[in-house]
């Protein structure tokens, strides 16, 4: 609900009879701003309450139509709050409704409904369209306040002196067009792709019948592909073309330095591929790989193309096992410095674990399981995935396998199902029984680094594939609660999803 709404918001009923202005809805009332399923989990944090009891009041009503009492959590370390809990999941009715505290105020207004996350889902999705280079976004797709011009057409990349082979030297012009601009500049990086348009078909692999159906608004909607899948290849062409010849895969595709805050057709430096490294080809040849098996069904040829490239890039990694990347410093003046992201992992084993896993499922063949040595990881090697950790992804396309064509892997395949389980536990027992907000995120004080909202969501991704092995309700209801967290149930109170939501980050920035 936007601002103008909110303000509108009539007096209600507590315990005794007062009104309370829109206006003084309180940030001490941690909750999701968007609301919660009919038959889900409802909760809310009060910080520091000056009452034992809260209320449900519809929106633009007087009278209370649910009431509880709040239970004393105790100081959340992350925040050095004082935190009580209101537990309002046996509510149930559909509609719009505030929480109020008597001496602390009302809550940001909240619904209550089925599918009441679908819109925000369908947002998250179509962020992936606006991150688009070589491309003008049209206003009948992006709207008229995010149209804009096509930026970096990357039809003139320079092979940078870090990447130069024989049939490419330095210097030498390749084109390297689409893809997806990094979180917050105009570079296209492969190791972080490789994460990313993972958990997109991973997405799909999980939910094909619901994705074939649900339309994204953008260019390709409408031909025989599914929305999602149209986006995910947006990237994946890109991707393509940063395999050079004998099979490496350069690690980025970047500018000198980052650019500075302009719109992307007047962002006009000159664009490098830079140096190929093991971790970036190992990331390639795990994505294409499971191409290969998501887009069979729809385009055979360019399933297979992905797959020839998948072979042909874990290969050179196995010849070059220890290419990690670094910054290039070239002090010359045809190639510069390099100072751009640089998503440097000095470890590659899961890189090469997680190629091995994707390239036997889609292959069958003995010899990229043997690589994979699942057995021995499966006691301790695997941990919540990130772009720098990424063999757990492979974990999760393992579990999937049950009952599939692996009858001479079934015990194995039956270990890589409860070791998902067994990690979902943890932090299904962390939200339930430790943390002061009731969340997954917490485990660990390094949950809270950079990018921290991505390991908020990869937890709930860990507990849904949990979930899906088992049918066990606890883990969807902890991969709620992590949802909760990135709708405003976190210590700051924000919706950390832009744009929508009474109070994010960008509103209180003034950037809308």
């Amino acid at each position: 609900m936007d601002k103008k709404r909110f303000s509108l918001l009539v007096a209600f009923i507590a315990l005794f009879s007062f009104t309370v202005k829109a206006q003084e809805a309180t940030d001490n009332i941690r909750i999701n701003h968007i609301g919660f399923y009919v038959q889900g989990p409802k909760v809310a944090i009060v910080v520091d309450p000056k009452s034992e009891k809260f209320s449900i009041i519809p929106v633009g009503g007087k009278d209370t139509v649910f009431s509880g009492t709040l239970k004393k959590m105790g100081t959340w370390e992350y925040s050095a709050e004082n935190v009580s809990k209101a537990d309002f999941s046996k509510f149930t009715k559909p509609g719009s409704y505030i929480l109020h505290v008597q001496g602390i105020g009302s809550s940001y207004p909240f619904e209550i409904k089925h599918s009441v996350h679908y819109e925000p889902a369908k947002g998250s999705l179509r962020f992936y369209y606006y991150q688009r280079a070589s491309i003008a976004l049209e206003e009948k797709y992006a709207g008229a306040k995010f149209a804009r011009k096509a930026g970096h057409p990357d039809n003139e990349v320079y092979v940078h002196a870090s990447a130069a082979t024989d049939k490419r030297p330095e210097g030498a012009v390749i084109s390297s067009s689409k893809g997806w601009y990094d979180a917050g500049d105009y570079n296209k990086y492969i190791v972080n792709s490789g994460i990313s348009t993972y958990t997109l078909m991973n997405l799909y692999e999980n939910y094909p019948k619901y994705f074939d159906t649900l339309k994204l608004n953008i260019p390709e909607s409408g031909n025989n592909i599914p929305d999602i899948l149209d986006e995910v290849l947006w990237n994946l062409k890109w991707m393509i073309t940063m395999q050079d010849e004998d099979g490496g895969v350069y690690h980025k595709l970047t500018n000198a330095n980052f650019d500075g805050s302009v719109m992307p057709d007047a962002a006009t430096n000159k664009r490098w591929v830079v140096m190929k490294s093991t971790a970036a080809s190992l990331d390639f040849a795990a994505v294409m790989a499971q191409a290969s098996r998501v887009y069979k069904k729809y385009n055979k040829a360019f399933a297979d193309s992905c797959l020839k490239g998948a072979i042909k890039a874990y290969a050179w990694a196995k010849k070059n096992p220890s290419k990690l990347y670094n910054q290039p410093m070239m002090n010359s003046k045809f190639n510069p410095d390099i100072q751009t992201g640089a998503y440097d992992d000095g470890n590659v084993t899961d890189e090469f674990q997680w190629a091995a896993i994707e390239l036997w499922v889609a292959t069958g063949k003995t010899g990229y399981y043997e690589d994979a040595n699942i057995e021995i990881s499966l006691r301790n090697g695997f941990g919540l995935p990130g772009w720098a950790n990424v063999n757990t992804l492979g974990l999760y396309t393992i579990a999937r396998q049950q009952g599939s064509d692996f009858p001479e892997q079934r015990e194995m395949l039956t270990l890589a199902k409860e070791k998902v389980i067994s990690m979902a536990n943890e932090y299904k027992q962390y939200a339930n029984n430790v943390s002061k907000f009731g969340i997954p995120m917490g485990m660990s004080s390094g949950d809270f680094g950079w990018g921290s909202n991505s390991f908020c969501a990869n937890e709930g991704m860990l507990l849904m594939q949990a979930y899906m092995l088992t049918n066990e309700t606890g883990y969807m209801d902890a991969a709620i609660a992590s949802l909760d967290y990135l709708l405003g149930r976190n210590g700051t109170g924000y919706c950390y999803f832009t744009g929508i939501g009474s109070s994010t980050p960008s509103a209180s920035l003034g950037l809308w």
